[in-house]
């Protein structure tokens, strides 16, 4: 996501600067990062992401 934001800045993916903190937030802090946190990510955000890029595949 952070390379595409670098090519494209206006993206059209929501919170796509979100996800690239999240996973460096991941990567470098793991110890800082709540499982709650991430469970509720999974739950509420990825599921809107895919049909996001499900639209974008389409296009």
């Amino acid at each position: 996501m952070n390379r595409i934001l670098k090519e494209s800045p206006d993206f059209k993916v929501e919170n796509a600067k979100r996800i690239v903190g999240l996973r460096n937030q991941i990567i470098h802090g793991y110890d800082t990062v709540s499982d709650e946190n991430v469970w509720g990510i999974i739950l509420i955000h990825l599921p809107k992401l895919k049909e996001e890029v499900d639209l974008l595949i389409q296009e």
